[in-house]
């Protein structure tokens, strides 16, 4: 690690969930948007060579469905209900975010864990349960406002000095947190989460298919029953609900990527299994604030 190369905060505004998952590096993503509106998000992010700090700003509700970097130890607060989640790189999470959802994190990189003797299988059974402590909302206000402060100095830190004050912050608030849930809670969670976990690996590996309500029920190994009380859990909406907004968002998608040269908007909502074009376009229009025929006629920049 070099003290004298330079702190550089890079800031990334977006309008898109694609944009956004771009703007975070690192990280194995796959997001949905999940609520209307016109897509409106932001990234800050420190590269700290080793460790890093991010902020994720976010208007509508999003499906993410992630993995940590591999090999990496992360502590996210969200800002939402200052509870920790603590993900490692072995898991793939999904959830739904609420609407003006904002997190900050620190991910304390694969070699840096390694360095530091962290062992992360003593954290088994932590992994992605809210952690609650008195020091979440000040710290994660402190972490936001270090990245303002960090992109407008001239005389920062060494980067030495700030990653350690990070892990031992981190491990500090880590030794004070406690379990949101009572144990029967923790239980229900547990099992809960394994379950959107199933359809989250399901979903990461097959992002385009689509499947009806039975036999999302047999991805995930559960009764219908069983399936739509770990929704409710876990995204506030039922599995059909869910199943439809994945359809929109796959028809969006291509959308983005064709031309009116090359497809239409019918063929494109028969792609996805909207067989009636008038409910497909209202549907689209609102979940994202604009109709089909516009999405495929956008001007996109061009790559070089």
């Amino acid at each position: 690690m070099s003290a004298s190369s330079p702190i550089q905060v890079q800031a990334f505004n977006t309008d898109d969930v694609a944009a956004q998952i771009r703007a975070t590096p690192g990280w194995v993503q796959h997001y949905q948007q999940m609520s209307p509106g016109h897509f409106a998000g932001r990234v800050r992010y420190l590269d700290l060579q080793g460790v890093e700090i991010y902020e994720e700003q976010m208007n509508t509700r999003v499906e993410q469905n992630f993995s940590a970097p591999e090999g990496s130890l992360a502590f996210c607060f969200d800002r939402s209900d200052n509870a920790l989640y603590v993900l490692n790189g072995e898991s793939r999470n999904i959830w739904i975010t609420p609407e003006n959802y904002q997190e900050v994190a620190v991910v304390f990189g694969p070699e840096f864990v390694q360095r530091h003797g962290l062992n992360v299988a003593r954290l088994e059974g932590l992994f992605m349960s809210p952690l609650n402590s008195g020091q979440n909302a000040l710290f994660s206000r402190w972490l936001s406002g270090t990245l303002t402060r960090l992109a407008e100095t001239l005389d920062p830190p060494s980067k030495e000095a700030l990653t350690q004050q990070l892990l031992e912050d981190c491990l500090y608030i880590l030794d004070n947190a406690c379990v949101c849930l009572d144990h029967g809670g923790l239980q229900r969670r547990t099992e809960e989460r394994a379950v959107m976990k199933r359809i989250g690996e399901w979903a990461a590996d097959s992002p385009e298919e689509t499947l009806n309500l039975l036999e999302l029920s047999q991805v995930a190994g559960v009764s219908l029953r069983q399936l739509q009380h770990a929704f409710k859990a876990f995204t506030g909406m039922t599995p059909t609900h869910w199943l439809r907004l994945r359809r929109l968002n796959s028809a969006h998608r291509e959308l983005l990527a064709r031309t009116p040269n090359d497809t239409t908007v019918a063929e494109v909502a028969m792609n996805w299994s909207f067989w009636h074009l008038g409910r497909f376009s209202s549907s689209y229009r609102a979940l994202f604030k604009e109709l089909p025929s516009e999405t495929l006629k956008r001007i996109r920049p061009s790559r070089t």
